[in-house]
């Protein structure tokens, strides 16, 4: 079982959970399709972005398997 973490990257984030894009959009973080979102960790989005970590991930790791 995979699970969605703060070092998470964006782009492993997208194919742990085919529901993170939807998920990330919602919460303001459009850099789904950036490059640098190839390296880019969750929490280093969350701290550009100013999200809460906890709760983003929470909700990144819900129906994951």
């Amino acid at each position: 079982m995979a699970k969605i973490t703060k070092d998470t990257l964006i782009a492993d984030c997208l194919k742990i959970n085919p529901d993170s894009a939807e998920i990330l959009r919602a919460v303001g973080m459009h850099c789904i399709g950036c490059a640098l979102a190839h390296n880019e960790t969750i929490e280093q989005a969350v701290f550009v972005h100013g999200n809460d970590l906890d709760a983003l991930l929470e909700k990144l790791n819900e129906g994951v398997e």
